[in-house]
């Protein structure tokens, strides 16, 4: 059943990409351990900046997986109680550091100047914030999933790609794949 939310205002309805597209090197490096304190220095950051606004702080993407070769982009995920409200997140994301890079329906992603980290900003309960989770936890759990995703990613690398959203665009039908998987097998999502 769909959460009821209640919003202070209207969401966007366009995907604003501030500064447009930026054809970036696409590349995989293997697993670092530095990830993790490189995320819980952002969780950190993040928490101080935003307190009790930010609901929900957690490393997702490759490089929250262990053993995973991944770009060497931590992301991470920040829920908040209502996306619309972004005086309650986004000015202080910025104080703290980061630029504001994609707005759009249900998403706002800020980042940082040395483009070293993604940050994404969704509502608490969304299903696609919980897509994320399920999508990191199978990755840490199943061998044979995780194979297939850093050979999917090492494939895909080897093609060109006009940005980075089209390289992730492209691994859309494994990554679902491995979601469904998780769901059959009684994960949460």
């Amino acid at each position: 059943m769909p959460v009821e939310r209640k919003r202070r205002r209207t969401d966007v309805t366009t995907v604003e990409i501030v500064g447009g597209v930026v054809k970036r090197e696409l590349y995989l490096t293997d697993h670092d351990p530095g990830w993790a304190e490189a995320y819980a220095e952002h969780e950190h950051r993040i928490r101080a900046a935003l307190g009790p606004a930010a609901v929900q702080v957690e490393h997702i993407g490759s490089t929250s997986v262990p053993g995973l070769a991944a770009k060497p982009i931590i992301d991470v995920l920040i829920t908040v109680a209502d996306i619309t409200a972004e005086e309650d997140y986004l000015d202080q994301l910025v104080a703290a550091g980061y630029d504001l890079r994609v707005r759009e329906p249900g998403h706002r992603l800020v980042r940082t100047p040395a483009l070293d980290a993604h940050i994404h900003v969704m509502e608490a309960g969304d299903p696609l914030a919980e897509d994320y989770l399920l999508f990191r936890d199978r990755l840490r759990t199943d061998a044979g999933d995780r194979e297939l995703y850093v050979r999917t990613k090492r494939a895909l690398l080897e093609q060109e790609w006009a940005d980075m959203n089209a390289y992730a665009d492209a691994k859309t039908e494994v990554v679902t794949a491995i979601k469904d998987r998780a769901r059959a097998a009684g994960h949460a999502g």
